[in-house]
């Protein structure tokens, strides 16, 4: 895998851009903070070399003045609304990230409730977070939010709702998921501040769209393709070309409040800070980029992959189409086919030539190596198998796992487990070739291989079981399927 991004130098940058924007406003400065401080795999993907954990990393530096905020909308809560990438719901993952953050020794200070209207839900998540001693505080909807702008900077708007106790200078705003309310809830502490006599300021984290990359650039497109389901779509900030004659690039949401937020702005501190929705913003990814060719590669594989990612949902479950539509514009407009994912055309070459469906690995050096089902394994388990044992140096005729010792794990799934498919997934190979490694060199050997495979890129021609996509993304393993159903 090239590497095309500079991390350590994102560290350094970007940590001194929040603490510019920190002495900008005085006192306190509240960070709304959009995408994933950490597990941000899209980040990882589209730009190789950023660390899914690098934003956080970077707040380390800013530990001793920051403090966390989350945010989670009384609405999420009431109707379990999951993170698809965990399949956990937001109630849940807000404590998830809590204990991540303090083992980092970061301190959250409390959690606000959004959208709040008495929902019984909301209470009882109440109770439980101040069960666990975690200050929580509500929020309320506003009628008219956000164009109704007397209402909301007043004190029958932002004046209802709880004033959250911030003590550090620099407060970061943070959710599960989109569309929480994490600006209101900045906006709603600007205007409690301000009564209170405390100079605090508005700032936005926003990983994509990178405002300093051309509109079309694939890692932008990519950030749309990423967020086809929420209809985002990248735009030259308007605002920004008008004050200053630069074209920068934002996207719908930010560009259609800001005369909003402006006239918030202007009634909360007399005058608005802020020129554009760019203005806004502090990321400083963009700078990072030290081999842009190796990051546009690797975005035009991500467009790929959230393309694969939404058929498949449409398949299985009946949704997504706009999603699909959206994708396949977004492809065209780049002049991207599927075929510029090379695992793809492998699969497909070798289940045109064996009959049954394949699978594909790209190895980084670029080897393509390819497997197909058999009445023993799946493709997935086959793959993992014929890659290990390349990369161990061992002959592929080589049967690392006996035909005697398969036959009685099948028996058992099928006879005593009710299971309809008979072939070994990835877990399975794996749990017999470490059982085997006790008195079989090859078998470590191949084991020892794993590690080889993180960043590499599979394609599989039928949907891969739920077993076979944890593995995969537990060793680190990009991919892709067709949205074929097992038995087509």
């Amino acid at each position: 895998m090239k590497i095309g991004f500079d991390n350590e130098k994102y560290l350094k940058i970007q940590s001194e851009r929040i603490k510019e924007r920190i002495n900008q406003f005085g006192d306190k400065l509240y960070l709304e903070f959009g995408g994933k401080l950490f597990d941000d795999n899209h980040a990882s993907r589209v730009l190789p070399g950023f660390q899914p954990d690098s934003k956080l990393q970077m707040l380390t530096q800013l530990s001793d003045c920051a403090e966390i905020v989350f945010v989670i909308s009384a609405l999420d809560i009431e109707k379990n609304k999951m993170r698809g990438d965990l399949g956990i719901t937001y109630d849940e993952d807000v404590l998830r990230l809590r204990e991540e953050f303090e083992r980092m020794n970061f301190y959250v200070s409390s959690v606000v409730v959004t959208h709040y209207n008495g929902q019984s839900s909301a209470d009882t998540y109440r109770s439980r977070l101040e069960r666990l001693g975690i200050k929580v505080y509500y929020h309320y909807t506003i009628d008219g939010y956000p164009h109704n702008v007397a209402l909301i900077d007043s004190d029958e708007g932002f004046g209802k709702n709880d004033y959250v106790e911030t003590t550090r200078p620099l407060v970061i705003v943070t959710a599960p998921g989109p569309g929480s309310g994490k600006m209101a809830v900045c906006l709603s502490q600007l205007y409690h501040e301000h009564k209170r006599g405390v100079k605090a300021g508005y700032a936005k984290f926003e990983t994509f769209p990178v405002w300093n990359l051309p509109l079309k650039h694939p890692v932008n497109v990519a950030y749309e393709a990423a967020t086809a389901d929420l209809n985002d779509v990248n735009m030259i900030d308007p605002f920004h070309l008008e004050a200053y004659g630069k074209i920068t690039v934002n996207y719908n949401r930010d560009i259609e409040i800001f005369p909003v937020l402006n006239a918030l702005f202007e009634g909360i501190y007399g005058e608005s800070p802020y020129k554009s929705p760019t203005d806004m913003g502090v990321n400083m990814i963009g700078f990072c980029m030290n081999d842009e060719e190796a990051c546009c590669d690797a975005a035009r594989d991500e467009i790929i992959r959230r393309y694969y990612y939404a058929l498949c949902k449409l398949a299985q479950k009946g949704e997504g189409e706009n999603e699909v539509n959206k994708i396949s514009l977004l492809m065209k407009q780049a002049k991207l086919t599927t075929e510029y994912r090379k695992t793809t055309v492998a699969a497909r070459e070798r289940k045109e030539l064996s009959g049954v469906h394949s699978a594909a690995i790209e190895l980084h050096d670029g080897t393509i190596i390819t497997a197909r089902t058999s009445s023993l394994l799946g493709p997935s388990a086959a793959l993992l198998l014929n890659a290990t044992k390349h990369l161990a140096g061992i002959p592929d005729e080589l049967k690392l796992i006996p035909e005697y010792l398969i036959e009685p794990i099948q028996k058992t799934k099928v006879t005593y487990l009710h299971g309809r498919n008979p072939r070994l997934h990835t877990d399975e190979v794996l749990v017999a070739l470490s059982l085997l490694s006790n008195h079989d060199e090859n078998c470590q050997r191949a084991l020892d291989q794993l590690p080889k495979l993180n960043g590499c890129q599979v394609h599989s021609t039928v949907m891969l079981s739920e077993v076979d996509q944890k593995i995969f993304k537990k060793l680190g393993v990009g991919f892709t399927c067709d949205p074929v159903k097992k038995g087509k």
